[in-house]
């Protein structure tokens, strides 16, 4: 997956593209989305807490990108454009079926107190470690969707995927200091709820993933066989973020931010085919000469 915030990222060669698109060259289209529309997709993924309903809002926020692709005027950087559009249209889409399973994070704790909690052998911890890891996961994001949009989006950019408040507070138009306040509060809402309840960060809470895992599994919850988010990956949201030492001092947080830095980014899905989709779309192809 390219992270289109990486040091590397030359804004020079996007724009580059976007001419020859806008003049009717499909195969610059073709690498612009095929270039964003990972990260579009795995932030929309934990935006809405189901991979299909990420990859619909990912093909909803694609086709809003190229009607306006147009319409950009090449004085600013295309990126900081393109992910305002991304913002905004995650922000004011339709209300997915994870952001109503839990109205705050007193319901989510309430909920979670219960399932049970059952012994485990040493055996079945081996056995559960697995789809404990998926429990892990699940759990966790959850968690994020008791914040509300906004606040979800900023912890997952600037949170999660480390984008610095510069240029966080450009793509939501919101001055540094802003960005930055909202980013510690929802770091605060998030960590204030685990320190209460998540064996992960407090080892005094009763709550543990594996004996979740097991009563969830006997509870027809979880299925080793139908994982959604411990997917085999070998790339994880940490690889794609970048070190910032000014913030990680400013941030108490840090700490915790990692464990959501250990969840994984998903890039086994068929990218292909909402490329092709929008690409060969003769209604969008009529915004350029395609």
């Amino acid at each position: 997956m390219q992270f289109p915030f990486s040091k590397t990222y030359s804004d020079t060669e996007q724009q580059i593209l976007v001419k020859q698109a806008i003049d009717g060259n499909k195969e610059a289209l073709n690498e612009i989305i095929s270039y964003h529309q990972p990260f579009i997709y795995n932030v929309a993924w934990k935006m809405c807490h189901n991979p299909v309903d990420a990859q619909d809002l990912t093909q909803e926020v694609l086709i809003k990108v190229i009607t306006k692709l147009g319409q950009f005027n090449f004085k600013s950087k295309f990126r900081t454009w393109l992910y305002r559009i991304v913002v905004n249209e995650f922000l004011q889409s339709k209300r997915r079926k994870g952001e109503t399973q839990f109205s705050d994070f007193d319901d989510y704790g309430e909920r979670l107190e219960q399932v049970p909690n059952p012994d485990l052998s040493i055996e079945e911890e081996i056995n559960y470690q697995e789809l404990s890891k998926e429990m892990q996961i699940q759990c966790m994001s959850g968690m994020i969707m008791c914040l509300n949009r906004e606040q979800r989006l900023i912890f997952i950019l600037g949170g999660s995927f480390g984008i610095d408040h510069a240029l966080g507070a450009a793509i939501f138009d919101i001055s540094p200091q802003n960005f930055r306040i909202k980013l510690h509060r929802a770091r605060k809402d998030l960590f204030n709820y685990m320190n209460n309840k998540c064996g992960l960060v407090n080892k005094d809470n009763p709550c543990r993933c594996p004996k979740k895992a097991k009563a969830l599994k006997q509870m027809g919850v979880l299925d080793d066989e139908k994982m959604l988010f411990n997917i085999k990956t070998k790339t994880k949201v940490k690889d794609f973020v970048e070190e910032n030492h000014v913030e990680a001092l400013d941030d108490f947080t840090s700490t915790y931010t990692k464990l959501f830095q250990e969840h994984p980014v998903k890039d086994n899905f068929d990218k292909d085919t909402i490329i092709k989709e929008l690409i060969n779309n003769d209604k969008l192809s009529g915004y350029f000469r395609l």
